[in-house]
């Protein structure tokens, strides 16, 4: 089946919430997106996961999205479900059979990294983003290091430790290697989540100890000196585009752009959008925001946050496949000092999924030569 934009009305689904640290940053960023679509042009139904994992029919929602307390919500129906049903956590999904195309804002786990990608993929609808693999491997900081390391796009230096091999690092041995302040942070967790600054010991144990809480993969990365924040949003399939850069800059005293900074406390923060770089700096993160998205293999959107030296010299620091879209979020921002609005650039997003669906439905899983499938006539017995 072909998707296209030519329906009366396309019907829009937007997943928000998710099990993650950034649960009520997901929700802000839904209501931002639900008011951003062209209500001429969509109809819109809401599902939210809850943090055990459960998705809310539309009903409920809606009642959520609403405003009415969620904790108050969930206590009513919450008792009705048999979760002895392995598909309890899911037993609405049956809501979505008449959704063109499905809109995540889950932000972290369960939205990042491949996991609802899964899902929208088994009920063969177009979604915003990018596919499984690409989200997963994305969403693991370590991964992605590995395959930007492979194609020369520059990044910062770091190890991984295990629970298996955790007794094997020290602050001295990895100040060693990496210099003597550290970041400590979980492979896997978004929002700087379990993210850690240390220059010593005692503060580099209890740091590890911390980023073990949220993944059983924790980097243990080379601090840049006194870096200066560019971010830069992509949008595209295959070929896709870059915004103007922007740049951040924290509160004096604070070590980085925590999950304090981003979304308790956001007041000492300053957006500069767009940031003033010199040319040679501003079209070498452009190219290396674009290599990487290609690299990724990325599709729709993507943020793509870089740390540049007192030299002047770039490092890529992760790539988010689905940003923020709160009122501070930087990749709509970003396109709005670009030229384009919001609401252009949702429509633009559901045009991307639409077509990245239908240039997926073209290709074959099956064993196929020249259109016609070829199995041999006979098999013959091989004795041993």
């Amino acid at each position: 089946m072909e998707y296209t934009m030519e329906k009366k009305k396309l019907h829009i689904a937007l997943f928000f919430g998710g099990n993650s640290s950034e649960h009520d940053v997901s929700k802000r960023s839904a209501h931002n997106v639900y008011d951003g679509l062209d209500k001429n042009k969509y109809d819109v139904s809401v599902f939210m996961f809850a943090k055990n994992g459960y998705l809310l029919g539309n009903q409920d929602s809606m009642r959520i999205f609403n405003g009415e307390p969620e904790d108050q919500v969930l206590a009513e129906i919450m008792p009705k479900i048999d979760f002895s049903n392995p598909l309890a956590n899911i037993q609405n999904i049956s809501e979505v059979k008449d959704i063109d195309v499905f809109l995540p804002v889950i932000h972290g786990n369960m939205g990042e990294d491949g996991t609802v990608q899964g899902l929208f993929r088994l009920l063969n609808k177009p979604w915003v983003g990018s596919g499984i693999t690409s989200s997963g491997v994305s969403f693991d900081k370590d991964l992605t290091k590995q395959l930007l390391t492979l194609h020369g796009i520059r990044n910062t230096k770091y190890v991984v430790a295990t629970p298996e091999t955790k007794s094997e690092f020290t602050y001295q041995s990895c100040s060693e290697k990496l210099g003597k302040i550290l970041f400590i942070k979980p492979a896997r967790q978004g929002s700087s989540v379990g993210i850690h600054k240390v220059a010593n010991q005692l503060d580099f144990d209890q740091a590890l100890a911390d980023a073990f809480q949220y993944d059983y993969k924790v980097m243990i990365e080379e601090a840049i000196d006194h870096p200066r924040e560019i971010e830069c949003s992509v949008l595209g399939n295959r070929v896709a585009k870059a915004s103007k850069l922007g740049g951040i800059e924290v509160p004096a005293g604070d070590k980085f752009y925590d999950y304090n900074n981003k979304f308790v406390d956001a007041s000492g923060v300053v957006f500069d959008l767009p940031v003033d770089l010199p040319d040679k700096l501003a079209a070498e993160i452009t190219q290396m925001s674009l290599d990487a998205f290609r690299v990724l293999d990325n599709r729709g959107l993507a943020r793509m946050d870089f740390l540049v030296d007192q030299n002047d010299v770039p490092y890529f620091g992760e790539v988010n496949t689905l940003p923020g879209f709160t009122n501070i979020s930087l990749y709509p921002q970003l396109w709005k000092v670009s030229g384009i609005g919001y609401s252009e650039l949702l429509d633009k997003l559901i045009k991307l999924a639409i077509e990245e669906f239908n240039d997926n439905a073209k290709l074959h899983y099956d064993f196929v030569e020249l259109g016609q499938e070829k199995l041999p006539n006979s098999i013959k017995k091989v004795n041993d």
